[in-house]
C-alpha cells in the first residue's frame, strides 16, 4: 500500500470518530427521535412520531447499508467511542450477545400493541415530546436523557468496547433483520469483501475492530458477513496489504 492511501485511511477513521462524537454531543436535541419509550407512548395515542419515522428510515437503510448507522452516526456509538479510552478491552459477552433479541421483541412488541390499542396511527407529529424539535426543551426531558446516558455507560464500562451495542441495543437488532432480508434476496448492498490469498496473518484487522470480531478468521474462511459488523472500515484501513475492502455487488 502506498503512502497516500494510508493517509486517506487514517482520515476516514478520524472523520468517522468525529461524526460519532458529534452525534453524541447532539443527543440533547435528538434523543427523542431514537427513544423507544417515547415512540411507543406516541403510538398508544395514535400518533406516528418523528422517532417512528426515523426508525423506518433506519430499517430501509439497513436493506442497503447494513449497520452503517452504528459505525458512523449512532449517538450511543459516539459515547462508547469515548469510553473505549477507559475500557477498550474486546467484548467477550457470550450468551449476553443474545440479550438484545428478547429486548427487541419486548420493545417492538409493545409498540405493535400500542398501535393496535389506538386503532392505528392517525396523526403524524414529527416533533412529538420536543420543544420546537429539541428533545430536552420540555419538562422532565433531562431525566430521560441522563437515564439513557447512564444505561449506555454501565454496559460500555463493564463489558468493554461497544458493550451496549453487543448486549442491549434494540436498534441493532432492527438493522440486523434488515440485513438478513437483504442477504436472503441478494440485491446489491454495501458489504465487506476480502482477498484471503493476500493475507499475511498480521492480525491488525481483528485488533482494531471496535466490535471485537475475529476479522482474521472471517478472512480465512471467506465469510465477511457478520451480524455484529457495523461496516466502520477499521479493518479495511488497518490492513497493510489491502486484503479487506468495501464492495457493493455480490454477497
Amino acid at each position: 500500500m502506498t503512502y497516500e492511501p494510508k493517509i486517506q485511511s487514517a482520515l476516514r477513521q478520524k472523520i468517522r470518530i468525529a461524526l460519532l462524537i458529534f452525534s453524541f454531543v447532539l443527543m440533547p436535541v435528538t434523543f427523542a427521535y431514537i427513544s423507544c419509550p417515547l415512540i411507543t407512548e406516541g403510538a398508544s395515542q395514535g400518533i406516528a412520531t418523528g422517532g417512528l419515522f426515523v426508525f423506518a428510515l433506519l430499517f430501509v437503510g439497513s436493506l442497503f447499508f447494513g449497520r452503517l448507522w452504528c459505525g458512523y452516526l449512532c449517538p450511543a456509538g459516539g459515547l462508547q467511542e469515548i469510553y473505549a479510552r477507559v475500557n477498550g478491552r474486546p467484548v467477550k459477552a457470550g450468551w449476553l450477545n443474545l440479550l438484545k433479541y428478547p429486548i427487541f421483541l419486548g420493545i417492538f412488541g409493545s409498540l405493535a400493541l400500542a398501535v393496535y390499542s389506538a386503532g392505528g396511527l392517525w396523526v403524524f407529529d414529527p416533533f412529538y415530546q420536543t420543544g420546537n424539535g429539541i428533545s430536552v426543551d420540555r419538562s422532565g426531558a433531562y431525566t430521560l436523557l441522563y437515564a439513557q446516558i447512564a444505561f449506555i455507560t454501565v454496559f460500555a464500562l463493564l463489558a468493554g468496547r461497544r458493550g451496549f451495542c453487543h448486549t442491549f441495543c434494540p436498534i441493532a437488532v432492527m438493522l440486523i433483520l434488515g440485513r438478513k432480508i437483504r442477504n436472503a434476496v441478494g440485491w446489491p448492498a454495501l458489504h465487506l469483501a476480502a482477498a484471503p490469498e493476500r493475507c499475511v496473518d498480521c492480525g491488525r484487522c481483528s485488533e482494531t475492530c471496535p466490535m471485537s470480531l475475529d476479522v482474521r478468521g472471517m478472512v480465512r474462511e471467506g465469510r465477511m458477513e457478520q451480524t455484529e459488523c457495523i461496516l466502520c472500515g477499521e479493518c479495511v484501513d488497518a490492513c497493510p496489504e489491502g486484503v479487506v475492502g468495501y464492495a457493493w455487488r455480490g454477497k
